[in-house]
């Protein structure tokens, strides 16, 4: 099998470690600033760049963007592979839970062993309670997540966004660890996405709050839920997905810029 294009197809060898670098560091900044961490764009880079730690910030939001770049790295190295299987995605949590809790109820690397539950807000401004698929359906509903994201491929924009929205949301509501679900579900739908040979999805983190509730919103309209039978494909499913496509410019940006360098060195001297 031919290999397959990538974002840095054409770049020189400096030029494609430095976009690298910028999507790691956005990459990373953006998914762990919607958990909370609070080191900016900047401190990022500083951390991952320079192995050091920032003055004043907590040590756990340094381990949660190495940790988070660790996965990235992961996650390329998946990129040719014909299929994932679920030992990757316990390699992945490995990577993105990096603070060592000795707690058989909240295993890293393994599926949820306790119920969990989030609060969301409703578009008519409601709090209500959203609980996940009970620990024990957890093994059955992954293997068919699993299935499912196997199955996906993406040739256009379009495709990849949808691939990427739709194993996003599924992953998400599914809920398989009992931390983590989020920045996983952000790593594991771009697989799809820098499949394709585009540059990583990544979420704003000044968009977190429209984000969170449009991934409530969908949850909020399964049937059944959280005995889930099926995923439905209604209008908090393509409201999830065109809100996914309005995410791809700011990496596309970065491409682009490094696609102009690489032409400018092509151009003849005089």
């Amino acid at each position: 099998m031919p290999p397959r294009k990538r974002f840095y197809d054409g770049l020189d060898e400096d030029l494609k470690r430095t976009l690298l670098v910028q999507m790691r560091n956005l990459w990373t900044h953006t998914s762990t600033a919607i958990e909370g961490n609070t080191l900016t764009l900047g401190e990022t880079d500083f951390v991952l760049s320079e192995g050091l730690t920032v003055a004043g910030k907590p040590l756990k939001d340094h381990r949660e963007v190495v940790g988070h770049a660790r996965a990235i790295d992961l996650l390329y190295a998946m990129l040719d592979r014909e299929s994932l299987v679920e030992q990757d995605l316990f390699d992945l949590h490995g990577a993105v839970l990096t603070e060592v809790v000795v707690d058989v109820l909240s295993p890293v690397g393994r599926w949820k062993r306790e119920p969990n539950s989030t609060n969301a807000i409703t578009p008519d401004g409601r709090q209500v309670v959203i609980e996940f698929p009970a620990p024990e359906a957890i093994p059955g509903l992954m293997q068919r997540w699993l299935a499912r994201f196997n199955s996906l491929s993406a040739g256009s924009t379009d495709e990849a966004v949808l691939a990427y929205a739709l194993s996003h949301l599924e992953f998400v509501s599914i809920h398989p660890f009992y931390d983590g679900n989020g920045r996983l579900a952000r790593l594991l739908g771009n697989l799809p996405v820098l499949r394709a040979g585009f540059p990583p999805l990544v979420v704003p983190d000044e968009r977190r709050m429209q984000y969170l509730r449009a991934i409530a919103a969908y949850q909020l309209s399964i049937p059944g839920f959280p005995d889930v039978k099926q995923f439905p494909a209604n209008g908090e499913q393509e409201a999830f997905v065109a809100l996914c496509a309005s995410f791809m410019d700011e990496t596309r940006g970065y491409v682009e810029q490094a696609q102009r360098l690489q032409a400018a060195r092509a151009r003849p001297t005089h």
